[in-house]
Parts: structure tokens; C-alpha cells; sequence
């Protein structure tokens, strides 16, 4: 069955450049949002600390964990029958995969496990033979890893390779759960032969995770296992932000007509 999952954008948390906000405030807004996507039939709840750039490439400060483990309990507790994932942005796979394991998250989303990408935060290097060992030291096998290939906001270290390689190695080699599209950037869509591509050289369930819209939602229903969708869930279509009820409401409706 094909998944829909909704992203909270959290706000800036405390320690970031522009926090404004208690730890305990960010977990009422997470909160506030998760029953606004359990409430419109989400299959899963992704949260994430979008409201932290700029970001690290790497590992985030312990504060933040801190953090985003309270919004994470606060989103668990609003939707409890709903899938919770942690993406800890960058790519900080050790923190999502720790919080993941606390909470009882079934799902992180690593934005590159596997290869190297230039972005603006620098070179952002996969170690997916670390995040792995994490996972099974933590007892946390349940944790699946869905992973960016090609992701947004960056570009190859170096030559750029054949996508279907790059989607073999991140399924085989990197061991990725779920494979995850993109567009170039944040709310910017897909290129259906992009898609199409990936799905005929994953072995596992691929999902378009930018840029999917109402007006999109049956081309790409076509091709993928499911959508995680963000931007398109506010008023204006723009990132960040608390999620707009109505609108969550009617994109469930509509995903549901494609499934």
C-alpha cells in the first residue's frame, strides 16, 4: 500500500541562529501539528529540524538532540497510531537513529547514507557502515533507514555517476530501506524520468520526498510507493511554518483517490 507521510517543520530550536523558542514551545507546536496530520489519515509523521540553518554537515550539538527528543515524545504522544521518523538535518544519522531508538520512531530519514555530496554546508559524506552498526547496537533493527538519492541543495563529489548505479548502491551496499526523489531544492518537484528511473532500478519501495502538489499528485502516483510531502502542506506552498489544517486535509483526500 502506498504511504503518505507528513513532514513538521519544526522552529528554530534552542541553539540555533534564530530560536526564539522553549524546547518545551517547539514540542507544543510539534504537537499542534501532528494531530492536524493524524486527524487528516497520514500514514506517517516525519519530524525535522528545519527551522535550524544554517546546518551542520555533520553532527549536530547535544541540545539539539535534546530538543528535538521532546518534540519527538510531544508528536508521539499527540499521534500515537501514526508512524513517527526523525531526520536530524543535516545528516546527522547517529542523533536520528538515537532519538528514533528513545522514542519508539519507526523510521529515519538520512539524507545522504551512502557516496559524497557538495552542498552549501560543505562536503556531506555518507557512512552507512556506521549508521548500521548504530542500528543494530541500539537494538533498533525495527528502524528502517529511508535515504536520498541524487538529494537536494547538493551536487556529486567529482564526476557524476549512472543514477541506477547510485540507487544499487545505496539499496545493496548501504543497505537503505525506502529510496527517497527529490527535486533540486526544497518544495521544487520532481523529474518524472528522474523517477522512473529510480523505480526501475530499486528493489525497494522509492518515494518522491519534494515538490509533490495536488496538481502533481497522479503523475507521480504513477511511478512511486508513496510521498513524503512538506511544503506543500502550508499556506503559500512555502517551507517551515505550522501545517495548515485544510490543506493536509485535502491532499490526504486526493492521495487517497491514487491509492
Amino acid at each position: 500500500m502506498a504511504v503518505l507521510a507528513g513532514v513538521i517543520h519544526l522552529p528554530a530550536l534552542p541553539g540555533s541562529p534564530r530560536s526564539t523558542s522553549t524546547a518545551l514551545e517547539c514540542a507544543r507546536f510539534a504537537a499542534a501539528d501532528a494531530k492536524a496530520l493524524a486527524q487528516a489519515g497520514y500514514d506517517a509523521i516525519i519530524v525535522e529540524n528545519f527551522g535550524d540553518a544554517p546546518f551542520f554537515a555533520g553532527k549536530v550539538a547535544p541540545v539539539t538532540v535534546a530538543a528535538m527528543t521532546a518534540c519527538a515524545v510531544a508528536v508521539r504522544e499527540a499521534a500515537p497510531s501514526v508512524s513517527l521518523g526523525i531526520n536530524v538535518l543535516r545528516n546527522d544519522a547517529e542523533a536520528a537513529l538515537s532519538i528514533a531508538a528513545c522514542v519508539g520512531a519507526s523510521f529515519v530519514r538520512i539524507n545522504v547514507l551512502a557516496g559524497a555530496r557538495v552542498t552549501d554546508q560543505g562536503i556531506v559524506q555518507g557512512d552507512a557502515a556506521a549508521a548500521l552498526r548504530l542500528r543494530r547496537a541500539l537494538g533498533a533493527d525495527r528502524v528502517a533507514i529511508w535515504a536520498d538519492v541524487d538529494v537536494k541543495h547538493s551536487a556529486p563529489l567529482g564526476a557524476p555517476r549512472p543514477l541506477e548505479q547510485e540507487v544499487e548502491d545505496l539499496t545493496k551496499r548501504a543497505m537503505a530501506d525506502v529510496v527517497l526523489v527529490t527535486g533540486e531544492g526544497t518544495g521544487k518537484g520532481v523529474d518524472l524520468a528522474k523517477l522512473d528511473a529510480v523505480a526501475r532500478a530499486s528493489d525497494k519501495p522509492v518515494m518522491v520526498a519534494s515538490g509533490a502538489t495536488l496538481s502533481t499528485l497522479a503523475s507521480i502516483m504513477q511511478l512511486a510507493d508513496g510521498i513524503v510531502v512538506g511544503s506543500a502542506l502550508r499556506e503559500g506552498g512555502v517551507a517551515g511554518g505550522p501545517v495548515d489544517a485544510a490543506l493536509a486535509a485535502a491532499f490526504a483526500e486526493a492521495f487517497r483517490t491514487f491509492r
